[in-house]
């Protein structure tokens, strides 16, 4: 066993007008120019007190070290003082190190070794820092020089093959995305943005409240919660989006969700301000926070369905976007009469029907091919874990060929 500080040597360099690209790490990209994933400017005016990375050092980020933020540098480069940046020593291969420290093994013996708050909690991954103080004192196994190129080699081309895979489900998953946002296109082209307003078919206006709540989600049937922001996000409404609610807050059943309210986000991001869906199922404890409106249809006038599909098209997005006010692109609103306000000449509540019905049976084939791509995916990213955790702890003969 090596200690890995035998192993690597931290490097803090910095050189004050040196001309070298701004590097970032990615999870899965590793180490690159920080141009190639932003177009944002730095923020700092200079960089004279940015650290200095070398071709073939290994740079991770402190806070989501955990996450496999971490990579070999391919070129020369500088990074914020957010990341660390390590030199192997003679006779340590960085990309077999760089696949050790995505293993398994080695985030368990990182998280023996976490202080601070959320130590050893995934759920608190990005929040628990880890420095090279700690790295340096886990003892692992590295083989000979030799071995290690073999190793890193070996991992090279099979993490290629699964990451290849991975690419092509998430272009499935994009094309089924826009197919899926073509069909309520359709649908909904009947629908003029002019004429009535959508007051016109509203009989009632709720909005929640968002006291203190616990962090885990409820029933909504047992036991009392309230509903979170992006309850309504997609256009489905997602129940198990809530917090439970604490013993000592007395809840309030006047703003519980009914079935068939139309559920429309009143903040969130510019691309999901506005959001609507409406309420499957009966929930009798599950309650609405204040970034929500529950609006009650005229049945006689309107499908709800169907007017949740409409607020989700592209034309309605745009006019839902354009009114959305606030100074942080993280976090817009809109306001109720904004909302009531919004055009929408109906057709008959029976073709509303109809076309609601399409909908749900169409959207809901491709939803589930959508939900079964990624769970395609969820077991290749495990795969893709396990095989670099064997491969670096001795588990795989990484010298038999592929087809062996």
């Amino acid at each position: 066993m090596t200690r890995f500080g035998h192993a690597m040597e931290k490097i803090d360099e910095r050189i004050p007008g040196i001309d070298l690209p701004l590097m970032s790490v990615s999870q899965t990209r590793g180490v690159i120019r920080r141009s190639e994933l932003t177009d944002t400017p730095q923020r700092a005016e200079s960089l004279d007190a940015y650290k200095v990375c070398r071709r073939n050092d290994i740079v991770f980020n402190k806070m989501s070290i955990r996450a496999g933020a971490m990579g070999v540098a391919a070129e020369d480069g500088l990074v914020t003082y957010h990341y660390e940046v390590m030199r192997p020593r003679p006779g340590i291969d960085p990309h077999f190190i760089s696949y050790l420290m995505k293993s398994s093994w080695f985030t368990e013996e990182l998280i023996k070794r976490e202080r601070g708050i959320g130590a050893g909690n995934q759920a608190n991954v990005r929040t628990t820092e880890v420095p090279f103080s700690v790295l340096k004192t886990i003892d692992a196994f590295i083989p000979s020089f030799g071995e290690q190129r073999a190793i890193a080699e070996y991992l090279d081309r099979e993490t290629a093959r699964i990451d290849t895979l991975i690419e092509e489900q998430q272009r499935l998953i994009e094309m089924l995305r826009e197919r899926r946002r073509a069909v309520v296109e359709e649908a909904v082209s009947i629908v003029a943005t002019s004429g009535a307003r959508l007051k016109h078919i509203i009989r009632s206006v709720r909005q929640g409240w968002s006291p203190q709540c616990y962090s885990w989600p409820a029933d909504g049937v047992e036991t009392w919660a309230v509903l979170k922001t992006g309850a309504a996000n997609g256009g489905r409404f997602r129940p198990t989006e809530n917090k439970e609610l604490p013993e000592d807050e007395i809840p309030r059943p006047d703003i519980v969700v009914t079935q068939g309210d139309l559920i429309v986000s009143r903040a969130n991001t510019r691309e999901l301000v506005g959001s609507a869906a409406v309420v499957e199922g009966d929930f009798p404890r599950l309650m609405l926070c204040d970034k929500l409106y529950a609006f009650s249809l005229d049945e006689s006038r309107a499908d709800s369905r169907f007017v949740a599909a409409v607020l989700g098209s592209r034309r309605w997005r745009d006019l839902i976007e354009l009114e959305a006010t606030g100074a942080s692109h993280s976090m817009l609103n809109i306001s109720q009469s904004d909302i009531v306000n919004l055009p929408m000449s109906l057709p008959s509540v029976d073709k509303q029907r109809q076309l609601a019905a399409h909908l749900d049976e169409t959207t809901k084939k491709i939803d589930t091919l959508i939900v079964e791509t990624m769970h395609f995916i969820e077991l290749a990213y495990e795969r893709r874990s396990a095989l670099i955790t064997a491969a670096v702890t001795g588990q795989v003969d990484v010298y038999e060929t592929h087809d062996g």
